[in-house]
């Protein structure tokens, strides 16, 4: 026990303290967005808007998203991670306190569209600061710590908002959402000033290499799209199927999907170092991350026992410990050869369109052809993913690029 105790504090050493205090911003800003879960209820009970109503506006969430991813990798290349990140946090903490005054399904559509334009900003400009302060051996483990804050993050956002929402109401809530954006932004001003920061690989590029030309690149993007469809759906149909086929109380409900949470907080970051330390490219193990995800659907298929929803669970969550952190690193390497903010900013987008297509492509084939067939499509989904970073795989053996 001793053991794996030092082994799990080992995987956390040799990260620079600037990617600490990127996680602890991070940490910060995720806590703080506590609408997002309760959007939703929000607009159908205080501002009575119809479920269709809602779908438009979410819609128009997911675009601000892929539009802010966008942006912010254009402004991240020309004006650097640092103003970005600043403008995005101190910006976005005034627009979520502006939009409890927003009561209509316009003026609301626009307003949540503007939130997540200058909120996903930071995403890309966050992509590049870690691979700046971060050494080449260490940048998946910085990822990944990056991953734990926000994981942390999104376990507690939820249950302070419910708290808040109980004694100051849903104007609170969007009170807090946006003094702890404005907070994260004053410490990221006081602690990662370009003057004082320890750059530590930040390598310009005389002639960089456009994202959009990249043929690899867009092999990674489209598999990575595929890959955020199928995982996504354990934040919206799995739930559904949890209640309506094996009849799991919410609060069982929410024992599986924390167990996720708690597992990928106790293993995650022991694992990643692990795995880098072995002689596997970062392009495989996102091919063993895919297929343990896609496995995790066909077996839900296979018996109705529901002991299968725990061994669907596990299956996931290693899926996802190990595709996430290599797929980011891998972008990361991909960029130093060009428009870091370009690079990293398509990285974004192709999970912010998996968002846009997940949540109600999977409602809509349940709805349809029901929920063993669904997971049939779904496992497909993931066969194609597969296949995308098997071909990856094979161009860049054919280009002799070990990533």
């Amino acid at each position: 026990m001793k053991k794996l105790y030092f082994n799990y504090i080992d995987s956390f050493k040799g990260l620079s303290k600037e990617v600490w205090w990127l996680a602890l911003i991070t940490l910060i800003n995720r806590a703080g967005t506590m609408v997002i879960p309760f959007l939703s209820l929000y607009l159908t009970e205080s501002l009575d808007f119809s479920l269709s109503s809602v779908g438009w506006i979410m819609s128009a969430f997911g675009l601000g998203s892929v539009a802010g991813s966008w942006l912010g990798g254009k402004l991240t290349d020309k004006v650097g991670y640092y103003k970005v990140m600043l403008f995005s946090l101190f910006t976005t903490g005034f627009l979520f306190i502006a939009l409890q005054y927003l009561t209509t399904l316009y003026t609301f559509s626009l307003g949540i569209f503007l939130v997540m334009l200058v909120a996903d900003t930071f995403r890309p400009a966050i992509f590049v600061a870690l691979s700046a302060y971060s050494k080449a051996e260490n940048k998946t483990r910085s990822v990944t710590l990056i991953r734990l804050a926000i994981n942390l993050g999104f376990s507690a956002g939820p249950a302070i908002g419910g708290l808040i929402i109980t004694y100051l109401s849903y104007n609170g809530l969007f009170w807090i959402d946006g003094i702890t954006c404005i907070l994260a932004s004053i410490l990221l001003l006081n602690v990662l000033n370009p003057k004082t920061a320890n750059i530590i690989d930040e390598i310009e590029v005389i002639n960089p290499k456009s994202a959009y030309t990249d043929k690899t690149f867009w092999i990674f993007l489209i598999a990575m799209s595929l890959f955020g469809i199928v995982f996504l759906q354990f934040f919206s149909t799995i739930p559904l199927y949890y209640k309506e086929v094996h009849a799991l109380s919410e609060f069982e409900i929410g024992l599986l999907l924390g167990m996720n949470g708690f597992i990928i907080f106790a293993l995650e970051m022991p694992l990643v170092k692990w795995l880098e330390n072995s002689n596997r490219t970062k392009s495989g193990l996102m091919f063993i991350g895919a297929t343990l995800t896609g496995l995790s659907f066909i077996i839900l298929t296979s018996t109705t026992w529901v002991g299968i929803l725990v061994v669907s669970m596990l299956l996931v969550t290693i899926g996802e410990m190990i595709a996430f952190p290599f797929s980011n690193a891998f972008a990361m390497e991909k960029s130093k050869q060009g428009n870091k903010g370009e690079y990293m900013a398509l990285y974004s987008i192709s999970f912010s369109v998996a968002h846009i297509f997940s949540h109600n492509g999977g409602m809509h084939l349940i709805e349809s052809i029901g929920y063993n067939n669904t997971w049939f499509v779904i496992s497909v989904l993931a066969l194609l993913c597969m296949l995308l970073l098997f071909v990856l795989r094979q161009k860049l053996k054919v280009k002799k690029v070990t990533i």
